[in-house]
């Protein structure tokens, strides 16, 4: 190559030389950027022409020429890229910034239809944080790759209940008050590992919204957040392969066309097995196990130039074993076994009328099935006890852009909630009776409808509405209780099909964006959200025995009431991006659990639970840099989030029907992430998260009973774990150039907790004996003895591939 140089510098300025006797010179220089990364390329091939006389880019991606006054055709190309062409007339000295894409494959004109009515369905309405697969890919990777739900808890006011969560807390909301989908289908268990990772794949993923304040009227369901992802549909006309080799977790995804221009196929799978490094990371961890696989395989087939038929189907499956922390009466053993398993399928018909308007329908069918096992010490036996959710779907909606200032969608949609709450199969143990809770059946109807309107350019009002039935039915046992004692009076048995109890609700939805200027927008919102659906547990975050629990005559939907406003400002050419947002929600019907409640397997779950009042608020600040060699975000959130009981009985009363702190009250949070892209082939990576420890309650008082200590709990929540911090990192080194023309690689490196820190995940109590730990506890009678999981660096590093 060097030769090479050499003789083309000399041609070129032989040239040059003769040139400028003859004719006024200027001087034409090329920078050559990747469009992806903005990141220089070099060895980028620029050919000139009439001259016929050119160059390659140097390490900077730059390249310098003089030539006669004269117009000119530059041709750009490098392997593994567009080539790029650009009519240049030069007459004074010029520089020309250009960008490359990466190659994509020469589309027929109907899978290209079909791709402009996939964007185009799939913007997502103001007051959405979306991002794209290009965002996910420059987000800090997690224990070896780039994770979406451990993405989303960087954003202010999105965060998780520690260590070890299945999903998140959006402005305070409990994890059950999040709707989250995958190609529309629900995902009740979105994590793996123990919430280290999400159950999404990334490189299935094409565009992910997140609405935390204006949740558009087509989603239903759920009061705090949604979180919609989509599977990116795979418009390809040759092979393509992707995946990871790691420690953690390995990957391996495919898209393909099976019939040129009609049939397309994306495939992806992915595994983890981790015993062999829990160990390692924790002596805690010794004698736990952890295993996991997911995958999505989307078929997308294209009849016509105006219809789409996608098919989804996910499936995932997680195991692992843990020291003892469930218990159940009985019961011989030493750990507990989580057995759980999702399968989603969705079946999606795109109809387009013309470029304006469209048709989509949408059936879908989820199932979630939790288990805990109990293996008997001294013998093979395995108590088992599962239950499951299985959700049906169907909705139907059209969408029409009238002009540049209106556009508008309406639909209609119909669930069907069938939930077996609980069965305890005792297998061989003698002193386990066997145990199979009645099943339970809902459905729900609704109607909605969408407009966006832009009465002046610097305003855009939207306006939704959505109007819900929820029927519950039978089979169900209605019991009256004693007010005093609490024992059942009398039953009533419904039958199969039988109508007990109708829900109506109307939700109005309204959200306003005003520009001031070119630079600085401010923003309004109000929504109205019902819940049907909700998950009750008395745990730090739901295990597999939490109960999900529809409404019935004794449990009431969940209403939330959420105004938002916010300003949001672009700063130095639009180099940085600042955010502030203010929130109020007062919710109703929030499901708690009563003081002393043990829910598992109970036949009438109103004896152990209560419905409570509850508000959050906050205000949260963030600063972005998107672009250049040093980017990143810095988030800020200060917020609260309480609940508080109404019950007449003092039994039923939560912490004496006073205000108290829930679950996920975490007054200061702040995430920092910076990415250093220093050159392109190494990126640095950076995040720090910091956040008050969540609350957890503390005894009042204990007293004697026959010898045992039993602490008195009058309060609930009424101290703090210490603050949660963490220090990541992230190195990713990839090539320069594609290797052997077709193939791609590159390695990341990634250490979480960096600096080790031992961050509380509990804190318990248990009966002391003796003089021991006296000089720590004096005279109580407890001890109290706190319970950290990941208290060391866990590194982890990946090998990632593209060929195509």
């Amino acid at each position: 190559m060097k030769p090479f140089r050499t003789w083309l510098a000399a041609i070129i300025f032989i040239v040059s030389v003769t040139n400028f006797m003859s004719a006024q010179v200027h001087s034409l220089s090329f920078q050559i950027l990747d469009n992806v990364t903005k990141s220089p390329m070099d060895n980028v091939q620029i050919i000139l022409t009439p001259c016929s006389c050119g160059g390659v880019t140097d390490v900077n991606g730059e390249f310098k020429i003089t030539l006669p006054e004269e117009t000119y055709y530059a041709k750009v190309s490098f392997i593994g890229f567009k080539t790029l062409e650009k009519e240049v007339l030069l007459n004074q000295d010029k520089t020309l910034r250009l960008t490359l894409n990466e190659e994509q494959e020469q589309l027929s004109e109907i899978v290209l239809s079909a791709k402009r009515v996939s964007d185009r369905l799939e913007t997502p309405q103001m007051g959405a944080v979306k991002m794209t697969a290009q965002e996910l890919i420059k987000m800090p990777a997690a224990i070896g790759e780039v994770d979406l739900l451990r993405g989303m808890t960087l954003l202010p006011g999105v965060s998780n209940a520690g260590e070890i969560s299945n999903g998140l807390s959006v402005r305070g909301g409990s994890l059950d008050q999040n709707l989250l989908l995958y190609d529309y289908a629900p995902v009740f268990n979105p994590t793996h590992l123990f919430g280290l990772f999400s159950v999404f794949t990334p490189e299935a993923i094409s565009s992910t919204d997140l609405y935390r304040a204006n949740i558009p009227a087509r989603y239903g369901g759920r009061t705090t957040s949604v979180l919609d992802v989509k599977v990116k549909n795979p418009f390809v006309d040759k092979f393509k392969l992707r995946g990871g080799i790691g420690l953690v977790s390995s990957r391996l995804s495919l898209e393909t066309p099976i019939i040129k221009d009609k049939l397309l196929l994306y495939a992806g799978t992915r595994a983890g097995f981790t015993d062999f490094l829990l160990p390692i990371v924790s002596k805690r961890l010794k004698k736990t196990k952890a295993r996991f696989y997911d995958h999505t395989i989307k078929l997308l087939y294209l009849p016509t130039d105006k219809d789409q038929i996608a098919f989804t189907n996910f499936y995932s499956k997680d195991f692992y074993q843990l020291d003892l922390i469930a218990q159940i009466e009985n019961v011989n053993a030493e750990s507990n076994q989580y057995d759980f398993k999702t399968f989603n399928n969705t079946l999606n018909w795109t109809h387009s009328f013309t470029d304006n308007s469209s048709l989509r329908t949408v059936f879908l069918l989820s199932k979630y099935t939790p288990k805990t096992l109990f293996p008997e010490r001294d013998n093979s036996n395995v108590i088992e006890y599962e239950s499951q959710i299985n959700y049906l779907s169907i909705f139907s909606e059209y969408e029409r852009k009238l002009n540049d200032k209106v556009n508008y969608y309406a639909g209609i949609q119909g669930n069907k909630y069938n939930i077996k709450p609980g069965k305890l199969d005792p297998g061989r143990a003698n002193s386990v009776l066997h145990v199979s809770l009645d099943e339970e059946t809902s459905y729900e109807l609704s109607a909605y409808s969408n407009v966006n309107w832009s009465p002046i350019k610097q305003l855009t009002v939207s306006g939704g509405l959505r109007l819900t039935n929820f029927t519950f039915v039978g089979p169900y046992t209605k019991a009256t209780f004693d007010e005093n004692t609490g024992e059942i009076t009398s039953v009533y048995e419904f039958r199969k099909g039988d109508k007990v109890k109708t829900y109506n609700a109307l939700e109005p939805r309204l959200g306003s964006n005003l520009k001031l200027g070119a630079n600085t927008a401010i923003k309004l919102s109000y929504a109205r959200l019902n819940q049907y659906l909700q998950n009750i547990y008395n745990a730090t975050t739901p295990l597999p025995t939490s109960r999900w629990k529809t409404s019935d005559p004794n449990i009431k939907p969940q209403q939330s009431d959420t105004y938002s406003i916010g300003l949001y400002q672009n700063l130095q050419d639009n180099n940085l991006e600042l955010s502030v947002e203010g929130y109020y929600r007062d919710t109703e019907n929030n499901l708690t659990y009563k003081p002393g409640a043990d829910f598992f397997l109970e036949e009438f779950l109103e004896r152990d639970v209560v419905q409570a009042r509850g508000k959050a608020y906050g205000i949260e600040f963030s600063l972005k840099k998107p672009n250049g060699k040093v980017n990143g975000w810095l988030n800020y959130t200060w917020s609260r989030s309480f609940l508080k009981t109404e019950s007449v009985k003092l039994s039923d009363r939560v912490n004496n029907n006073l205000w108290y702190p829930s679950d996920f009250d975490r007054p200061h949070v702040f995430n920092g992430t910076v990415n250093f892209e220093g050159d392109k082939y190494n990126t640095l990576s950076f995040n720090f998260t910091a956040q008050t420890g969540r609350p957890y309650t503390v005894a009042n008082g204990y007293f004697d009973l026959e010898g045992v200590d039993i602490p008195i709990f009058l309060e609930r929540n009424n101290a703090r774990l210490k603050t949660y911090h963490r220090l990541d990192l992230s190195w990713k080194v990839k090539y320069s150039k594609k290797l052997n023309k077709r193939w791609v690689g590159d390695w990341t490196f990634t250490i979480y907790n960096v600096y080790a820190r031992k961050n509380q995940y509990n804190l318990y109590y248990t009966q002391r004996h003796g003089d021991a730990n006296s000089n720590v506890f004096l005279g109580s009678p407890l001890g109290s003895y706190e319970l950290t999981i990941m208290n060391s660096p866990i590194f982890a590093l990946t090998y990632n591939f593209v060929f195509d």
